[in-house]
């Protein structure tokens, strides 16, 4: 049942997260993979590229805000490419609701991603990075569904979508 109450404080927190944008983690931001990339930019013409949040997520290893991407909910036919270089990474029917507030995929396309390890945050997982223009994408885990139990969980900033 929505309640004045209700309505106010979901509208007090949508306001809030809109105000903090992407969490300011620099101190705790995943490491970018070392290595040669086909896709390569200076800093100055990735500000020129990226929306400042956008930077931060694909340049410096930042994450968003759970549920602040508008692609958390994207349930159209097509494919999802890294926002960095336009690379297709993910196809639309490998989403799924992870209920972690963040776009999760259960398998990637061959040759889309590097893997390597991120010890931040006092936790070690899997990054992922673009493998064409080495930006930050996002985390694999070992908690999702079948058929390869894999939880791909993306910054929705660091992703556009490409309707079929």
């Amino acid at each position: 049942m929505v309640t004045r109450r209700n309505l106010i404080a979901g509208a007090g927190m949508g306001a809030l997260i809109a105000a903090l944008g992407p969490f300011p983690r620099r101190a705790f931001a995943t490491t970018l993979p070392p290595g040669k990339f086909a896709v390569t930019h200076t800093d100055a013409e990735w500000h020129q590229l990226l929306t400042p949040e956008q930077y931060q997520i694909l340049r410096d290893g930042g994450t968003e805000l759970p549920y602040s991407s508008p692609l958390l909910h994207e349930t159209h036919n097509g494919v999802f490419q890294c926002a960095g270089c336009a690379l297709p990474v993910f196809y639309s029917k490998w989403k799924y609701d992870s209920n972690t507030g963040w776009p999760s995929f259960w398998s990637v396309i061959d040759g889309a991603v590097i893997k390597y390890e991120d010890d931040t945050e006092n936790m070690v997982r899997t990054a992922l990075s673009c493998s064409r223009c080495g930006s930050h994408l996002g985390h694999l885990f070992d908690d999702g569904p079948p058929p390869t139990g894999l939880r791909h969980c993306m910054d929705g900033l660091a992703l556009k979508f490409v309707p079929a």
